[in-house]
């Protein structure tokens, strides 16, 4: 039963204390005297800044936006009825059923954060980037400030541009991905008949992309399978990785994870790049 005096504030600071740096990866500092994480990491896990952070644990910043609340839920490791109750709190109503559900749950958080020294992006059902590592970022650019629309594999496939996954090319080998991404979103239209962003992503892609029209229009069928990328980056030259899919049982969160062959080459660049990007390395346990 919910506390007459329980606020948004409240309920952070609670979620807050109860989280330790080990939980979303972080190094435990020795004389450490915070209990659970500080504002300062979870600003920063969540994208925020920590004057904002304070201000809503304070009760001074009233007025959160939707997307505020998801990005502080998925950096809590809430709980799904824990995340309703943060936008009930928010005076927002909890995501209706029928549609994309951007809640990444703490088991997958949990083990996302044992995976620290791998490059690991975890994305929705329509193929939006919900979390990383900082591998991730320090491999292929950090996408913390792009927009939710910019973060959009779909759109990074099919539409020209620059792409908000990547600060620099990505080149691929493999030819299968856009039939599996449009096999991908064909499904998510079944699962999530009341999803407005999903079909607004249907309708604009078949507008301003000929390649995902055609395959739509085919009926496109297609499965990920392993692929060789190589990553152009500015600091160290090509890095050659090898891609993987990973579906989450029970969700349908894909965690998409590069990694490099052991003491190759692409090795020592990556690992040059996690020491001199401060990526952490997520404690054994």
């Amino acid at each position: 039963m919910v506390r007459v005096d329980e606020t948004l504030g409240a309920a952070l600071r609670r979620w807050r204390d109860r989280l330790s740096p080990r939980d979303v990866g972080l190094p435990e500092r020795p004389g450490r005297r915070a209990v659970g994480l500080r504002r300062e990491e979870l600003a920063d896990l969540a994208g925020l800044s920590v004057d904002y952070v304070v201000r809503l644990e304070q009760g001074r910043a009233t007025n959160p936006s939707a997307q505020v609340v998801a990005t502080l839920a998925r950096a809590l490791q809430l709980q799904p009825g824990e995340r309703d109750h943060a936008y009930r709190l928010a005076g927002l109503l909890p995501p209706a059923q029928g549609t994309i559900s951007t809640h990444v749950p703490a088991g997958v958080q949990r083990i996302v954060a044992q995976l620290g020294e791998f490059a690991v992006g975890v994305f929705s059902a329509d193929w939006t980037l919900l979390t990383w590592t900082p591998t991730w970022a320090a491999l292929i650019g950090d996408p913390s400030h792009r927009t939710t629309r910019e973060l959009n594999l779909l759109r990074a496939v099919f539409t020209k541009g620059s792409s908000g996954l990547s600060s620099w090319p990505v080149r691929q080998a493999e030819e299968g991905l856009p039939s599996a991404l449009v096999s991908d979103l064909r499904g998510a239209l079944l699962d999530y008949p009341h999803d407005r962003g999903l079909a607004a992503l249907v309708t604009e892609l078949r507008t301003t992309s000929p390649r995902f029209s055609a395959l739509w229009e085919q009926g496109a069928v297609g499965r990920h399978v392993s692929s060789r990328k190589t990553v152009e980056h500015p600091d160290v030259g090509d890095i050659t990785c090898d891609c993987d899919v990973l579906s989450v049982p029970g969700s349908d969160l894909r965690l998409v994870v590069y990694t490099v062959a052991a003491g190759s080459a692409d090795a020592e660049k990556l690992e040059f790049l996690r020491v001199t990007r401060g990526v952490p390395v997520a404690p054994e346990v």
